[in-house]
C-alpha cells in the first residue's frame, strides 16, 4: 500500500511540473499590446477641438488565451490528486491514532480519584456500625418495626467532571410493623378436658372445614341380664332396654354448621333412642300435633348467632343438651356405659332458648328459658328457667353448677313447682396433676373422684 502511494505521488508531482513548464512557455510567447487612440466625441454642449483619450484593445488583446482543452483537464486532475492525497493521509493518521486514544480514554475512565475511594470506604464502615447497633437494639427490645436495608447504588464517576458527589451509600426504609392479631382463644381451650366424664374423647376431626364440622355416632350394644326377663325387656333405665340381644341404641349423623357468626347444630337419633326418649315425655299428651312424633328422630337441633363481645356470647334456640347430671346422653362420652340411677332421672335435653356468656376463657355463665324438665312442650301454663355456671381456673379442676326453678312439670298439677340444683367439683388426684398441665393430653387416666350434690 505504501509503495503504491509513493508511485502515485511521484507521478502526480512529475505531471504537475510538466504542466507548470507548459504554462510558463505559453506566458512568455504572449506580448501585451496597448494602443492609444484619440477620437472626437459629440456631447450636448459640444466643445469643438476637445480630444478624449480612450484605451482600446486590439483583436490580439481581446482574443481568448490560447489554453487548450487538454490543459484544463490536466489542471482539474491535478487539483483532484492534490485533494485525494491529504484526505487519504488524514484517514490513515486517524486510523493509526484511534487505538492509542481509546486506550487513553479507557485508562482515564478506570482511574478513580483516591479521595472518592476513601469516602466510599468510610461510608461502608458507617453502614456496618449502624447495622451492628440495630442488631443490638433488636436483641434488647421486642421488635416493633421491620427495617429493610437498600443495597448501595454504584456511583458513576466521569473523569471530565470537576467534582464527584456520590449518592448516599444506603437508605434505611422503616415500615411500621403490622399489629399482631388479637384473636381470642376459644373458651376452655387452654387445656385438654377429655379426661372429664361426660366429655367426648375426640381430639381431631379430619373432615373439618371452614363451614361444617361433621359428626357421626353409632351406639350398638349387647346386654346380658342375670334376671333373665322372659320377654327380654329391661325397665328402669334410660340407656339399656333389651336383654340377651344386639340392639342399635343410637345412630346419629350431623354436625356443627358455622359461617362467620352464624351457628347451627344437628344430630339425629335413629334406633332405640327414637322410641324410648319420646316415651319418657308426657307433655305431648297436652294439645295436638303429636310433638313426640315431630321430634322423635332429633336429639339436637338448634341455631344461633355469635357476638364478638368479651370472649364471646352465643344466643341459641332449639333442642340442646341439658348438662344436668354427671353423665352424657351419648354413652360413648361416659366412663361407664350405663349412667348412674340419679343421672338417668335427670333431663337429657331441653327445648327452649339459652345464652352462653364467656367473660373470659375460664368462665361460662349460661341462663336458660325452656319449656320444661326434658319435655318437648309445656306441662301446664308456665315455662321453666335455669342456668349453668362453669368455672375452670386451671387444667386440673372443674367447678360446675346447674340450677333449675319455677318449673310446673307435673301434667295436670299446675301448683307443683320444681326446684333443682346439681353442683359438682372435679379434682384429679395429685399423682395425675403433673400430667394434666395445659396443652398436654390426658388419655388413659385413672378414675377421678367427683363430689356432687343432687
Amino acid at each position: 500500500m505504501n509503495v503504491t502511494l509513493t508511485i502515485v505521488c511521484l507521478g502526480t508531482a512529475a505531471f504537475l511540473l510538466w504542466v507548470l513548464a507548459g504554462l510558463l512557455k505559453d506566458l512568455r510567447s504572449r506580448v501585451p499590446h496597448k494602443i492609444k487612440a484619440y477620437l472626437a466625441v459629440v456631447r450636448p454642449t459640444p466643445k469643438r477641438g476637445e480630444m478624449v483619450e480612450m484605451p482600446l484593445r486590439t483583436p490580439q488583446a481581446v482574443a481568448k488565451p490560447r489554453s487548450s482543452r487538454g490543459e484544463r483537464i490536466a489542471l482539474a486532475m491535478l487539483a483532484c490528486a492534490g485533494l485525494a492525497i491529504p484526505l487519504h493521509a488524514q484517514q490513515t493518521s486517524s486510523a493509526s491514532s484511534a487505538a492509542p486514544a481509546a486506550t487513553e480514554a479507557g485508562a482515564s475512565n478506570q482511574q478513580v480519584p483516591e479521595e472518592v475511594l476513601q469516602e466510599l470506604d468510610a461510608m461502608r464502615k458507617r453502614i456496618d456500625q449502624l447495622e451492628a447497633q440495630l442488631k443490638q437494639r433488636n436483641a434488647e427490645q421486642p421488635p416493633t418495626a421491620v427495617v429493610h436495608a437498600v443495597a448501595p447504588s454504584p456511583a458513576v464517576i466521569t473523569p471530565a467532571a470537576p467534582a464527584v458527589n456520590p449518592a448516599p451509600a444506603s437508605t434505611a426504609v422503616t415500615e411500621a410493623a403490622a399489629p399482631p392479631s388479637k384473636e381470642r382463644p376459644d373458651p376452655f381451650s387452654f387445656a385438654d378436658w377429655t379426661w372429664l366424664n361426660g366429655n367426648p374423647r375426640i381430639k381431631d376431626v379430619p373432615l373439618d372445614t371452614k363451614f361444617f364440622t361433621p359428626e357421626i355416632r353409632a351406639d350398638v350394644d349387647y346386654v346380658y341380664d342375670f334376671n333373665h326377663p322372659q320377654d327380654d325387656t329391661i325397665g328402669g333405665s334410660s340407656e339399656i332396654f333389651r336383654a340377651q340381644e344386639f340392639q342399635l341404641t343410637q345412630l346419629g349423623a350431623g354436625g356443627d354448621f358455622h359461617y362467620d357468626n352464624v351457628q347451627a347444630r344437628l344430630m339425629t337419633q335413629f334406633g332405640m333412642y327414637s322410641a324410648t326418649t319420646p316415651r319418657n315425655d308426657a307433655s305431648p299428651a297436652r294439645g295436638n300435633w303429636d310433638l313426640d312424633t315431630a321430634y322423635r328422630y332429633v336429639s339436637e337441633a338448634y341455631g344461633g348467632y355469635h357476638l364478638n363481645v368479651m370472649d364471646g356470647i352465643n344466643i341459641q334456640a332449639g333442642i340442646f343438651m341439658s348438662y344436668v347430671g354427671l353423665f352424657s346422653y351419648y354413652n360413648f362420652d361416659n366412663w361407664a356405659y350405663q349412667p348412674s340411677y340419679v343421672s338417668s332421672n335427670t333431663p337429657w335435653f331441653f327445648n327452649g332458648m339459652r345464652v352462653q356468656i364467656f367473660p373470659n376463657e375460664h368462665l361460662k355463665i349460661e341462663p336458660w328459658l325452656i319449656n320444661g324438665w326434658q319435655s318437648y312442650g309445656r306441662f301446664n301454663h308456665r315455662l321453666g328457667v335455669g342456668g349453668q355456671i362453669l368455672w375452670r381456673p386451671n387444667a386440673w379442676i372443674s367447678v360446675l353448677g346447674n340450677q333449675y326453678a319455677l318449673g310446673a312439670d307435673d301434667l295436670g298439677v299446675p301448683g307443683r313447682i320444681r326446684y333443682h340444683t346439681d353442683d359438682s367439683i372435679h379434682p384429679p388426684s395429685s399423682a395425675k396433676r403433673r400430667c394434666l398441665s395445659p396443652g398436654m393430653p390426658a388419655a388413659n387416666t385413672e378414675a377421678i373422684p367427683s363430689l356432687g350434690l343432687l
